[in-house]
């Protein structure tokens, strides 16, 4: 399904929404992020896929791969320990942002616990970020969290809550236990009152569209399209504020793809303001399955968004399978569920005959964005029939 936003803007890059993401904090987050150990220093690899694109009847695809970001998988990596560097230099500014994920401040900070709610990858990231930094750390999961996902977490020294319920309860959980216990929470979705630390978390996503960026300038290339998975809008918003900057009026076209089941953005898009999703919120695109639009997010993708859609599950797995088994001769890639949105969409719509529909043709150059890799790994093998270690061993050096 397919929905054209009527208040989608080629124009500059309104002054307000700069005020609150931009390109300088981006390049800031990027060297505060850099010291990190966790993290690859080379950034993560920007695949051409041509036997692909050739497939598809466009001129370029291209996948930026956040599967290799670090050992956590995906491109939460950037965002939550972002926001947590932010937080603690806000009650402790003296610190030096570079050497907080080295651990020198663990004294300091061993009463400074943080909590949060997950599907998977933002707990995985925070863990894994307070732990780093010497911060107590309590995550939330939910009843469709599988046991593999909160073992990962669980690996990083976080204290695991579980609850019946859906992803949105998780939030209202982690927002009681805060303030039962004086602790705070590093979200990566806005609500009423509670903006600055998702948009921390938000600007942390711009680490990868400067890296991106600067790919793209190094082969003298523009993308017509850009596609990026939805869930609560926190990424799209972080991403596409950044290419909006840097290309203002003559920015790409701007989609944005999620579950049919966790359609909150969709909906928004219907009605104009953040709305909640009409599903079940239960896909196995785990880190897409919100229910409630980020507040803040939605202030940047209302105006530069072009086109929502929906896929289906198994448009996701289809999308594994091709990637990892490096159909049409392009290099085998390790993208998890929610991680191939944008590729299953292309498909979806070239199976549909409807690329047209969102202006794509034989000149068009897409970038689409693989989040994760293989955060799951049974289900990974279980979905593909390969296992990460073997994809990555057939890649190109």
């Amino acid at each position: 399904m397919l929905l054209k936003n009527p208040n989608a803007a080629f124009t500059a890059y309104p002054t307000e929404l700069a005020k609150v993401l931009n390109q300088e904090t981006a390049q800031q987050s990027k060297q505060w992020l850099s010291s990190w150990p966790l993290l690859n220093p080379q950034g993560t690899p920007f695949w051409d896929m041509t036997g692909t694109a050739k497939a598809l009847g466009i001129q370029s695809l291209w996948i930026k791969d956040e599967s290799k970001r670090s050992d956590l998988g995906s491109f939460k990596a950037l965002g939550a320990p972002n926001a947590l560097i932010n937080l603690i230099l806000k009650h402790f500014p003296t610190l030096d942002p570079k050497k907080i994920f080295l651990g020198e401040y663990r004294d300091q900070l061993a009463e400074f616990a943080v909590v949060s709610a997950t599907d998977g990858n933002h707990g995985r990231a925070l863990a894994a970020a307070a732990q780093a930094s010497g911060c107590p750390c309590t995550i939330v999961i939910h009843a469709q969290v599988s046991q593999e996902r909160e073992e990962a977490i669980a690996a990083y020294g976080a204290n695991m809550v579980r609850i019946t319920g859906n992803y949105d309860k998780s939030v209202e959980e982690a927002d009681r236990i805060a303030k039962q216990h004086g602790w705070t929470v590093v979200s990566d979705t806005s609500y009423e009152g509670y903006t600055e630390i998702p948009r921390d978390v938000m600007q942390g996503y711009g680490v990868m569209a400067a890296e991106t960026v600067a790919q793209l300038d190094a082969q003298q290339q523009i993308p017509t399209h850009i596609i990026l998975q939805g869930g609560v809008g926190g990424l799209a918003a972080g991403v596409f504020s950044y290419f909006w900057e840097q290309y203002g009026a003559n920015r790409p076209m701007f989609i944005v793809v999620e579950p049919s089941q966790a359609d909150c953005l969709y909906q928004s898009a219907i009605q104009g303001k953040p709305a909640s999703a009409t599903g079940s919120v239960d896909s196995v695109m785990a880190g897409l399955a919100c229910g409630e639009t980020s507040q803040i997010a939605w202030e940047f993708l209302q105006p530069s968004v072009d086109f929502f859609a929906l896929i289906d599950d198994q448009d996701a797995i289809e999308a594994m399978k091709q990637l990892a088994h490096g159909e049409h001769g392009d290099t085998p890639i390790v993208g998890g569920e929610s991680g191939v949105a944008g590729l299953a969409l292309l498909n979806q719509l070239a199976k549909q005959d409807q690329l047209q529909a969102i202006g794509i043709n034989s000149d068009s150059r897409v970038l689409i964005f693989n989040t994760e890799g293989a955060t799951a790994p049974a289900l990974f093998q279980e979905f593909t029939g390969l296992t990460a270690q073997e994809i990555v061993a057939k890649q190109v050096k």
